[in-house]
């Protein structure tokens, strides 16, 4: 058997993310891809296009997932959205909470790099925040509240959460066979019900749709594929070099700022290697910012009053732990959870636009008794 050169891989793994999230960045700095506005457009004018470009990216990244374990390439079973114990309620709760924060904040995990990447200020406060949150999730004071409360209620499922999973259990169908299928029919039907919308078929919304699907899906290769090791001469275990979860993993902006801040206050003790969770925030802000300063668009901003202040600390806080207790964010849980067809990803996608809805109508009241 050759010899398994493991820094190597992580160089290789470590690359691809830096290159996938750096044009990740800078698509969406072009394109306004952002789920809180999509909601906002939806809720506030009526526009769907932003929800569209969102909707198109899920059908992608469901049809590129389903392609990957067809081919033997990857295996979404092994992530961390895919356990067979279905936490519904930390789904519920964690979607609700990121949701409300995201309104709060000016936008999720991801809008807040690339907007610390195009000049905003109150971003940087919403990314300390938020990844002080997280880190109290998974770790710390917060991290007791969610073990002993929401994370105590769960269901045990008779196999891995995802449908191509559970289909395969009922049925005795090959389950790679049903990812492919299941992917290419709901992936399919989302892409189609969104390039159907009037006026949706521009150059940057198919860009935004069709570029963010792929990334999730071309990380899903970087760590499921490229970063894969059946058998790690260390442990004797298989191995997906460079992440925080020892499963495989694709875009996800919420515990990587908490590993992002462990990181940089750590920085000397060599146990803290770089990973990607926090390749992928510098790659998106170096991506956000190197688009923002070709196109003339990067603009310092800070904030307004002091309200503004603490709705962006709130916002943050709300979205580190929400986040954390939901296993991911808008593009954790409603784009790579959701490629794979787990259950809880769909939980998780649904109270997180609750959430959102909740927010606006939130500030409306508020703007209205402030009137």
């Amino acid at each position: 058997m050759p010899e398994i050169d493991i820094p190597a891989i992580t160089h290789t793994v470590l690359l691809g993310t830096f290159l996938l999230t750096f044009l990740f960045g800078a698509v969406l700095q072009r394109t306004h891809f952002c789920t809180m506005g999509a909601v906002s457009d939806i809720v506030n004018i009526g526009d769907w296009s932003r929800m569209r470009m969102w909707v198109l990216a899920i059908g992608v990244a469901m049809i590129g997932t389903g392609v990957l374990a067809w081919a033997g390439l990857i295996d979404p079973t092994r992530t961390i959205y895919t356990s067979a114990k279905l936490g519904w309620l930390s789904a519920a709760v964690g979607g609700l909470m990121f949701g409300f924060g995201m309104v709060l904040a000016s936008g999720c995990g991801s809008k807040t790099l690339v907007r610390i990447g195009a000049g905003n200020l109150k971003s940087l406060v919403v990314f300390v925040f938020l990844g002080l949150s997280a880190y109290m999730t998974l770790r710390g004071l917060f991290g007791v509240v969610r073990v002993n409360t929401v994370d105590a209620v769960a269901v045990t499922l008779p196999s891995t959460q995802d449908l191509p999973s559970l289909v395969a259990q009922a049925t005795g169908m090959a389950r790679s066979t049903l990812q492919l299928a299941l992917g290419l029919v709901l992936g399919g039907v989302l892409a189609v019900w969104a390039l159907l919308g009037n006026g949706f078929r521009t150059f940057d919304n198919l860009l935004g749709g069709v570029a963010v699907g792929l990334i999730i899906v071309g990380m899903w290769v970087v760590s499921g594929h490229l970063g894969y090791v059946p058998e790690d001469p260390n442990t004797l275990e298989e191995l997906f070099v460079a992440t925080n979860s020892g499963r495989m993993e694709s875009l996800s902006f919420v515990a990587p700022y908490a590993y992002t801040l462990d990181w940089l206050m750590m920085f000397s003790d060599k146990s803290k290697v770089l990973t990607i969770g926090i390749v992928s925030v510098f790659g998106v802000i170096a991506g956000a910012c190197a688009y923002a300063l070709v196109s003339r668009t990067f603009r310092w901003e800070g904030f307004g009053n002091a309200e503004d202040v603490a709705n962006h600390m709130v916002g943050g806080i709300l979205m580190g732990a929400g986040g954390v207790t939901a296993l991911g964010c808008t593009i954790g849980q409603g784009l790579s959870g959701v490629s794979t067809l787990a259950l809880g990803s769909f939980i998780v996608l649904a109270t997180i636009i609750a959430g959102a809805i909740l927010a606006f109508k939130y500030q409306m009241w508020r703007l209205e008794s402030m009137a």
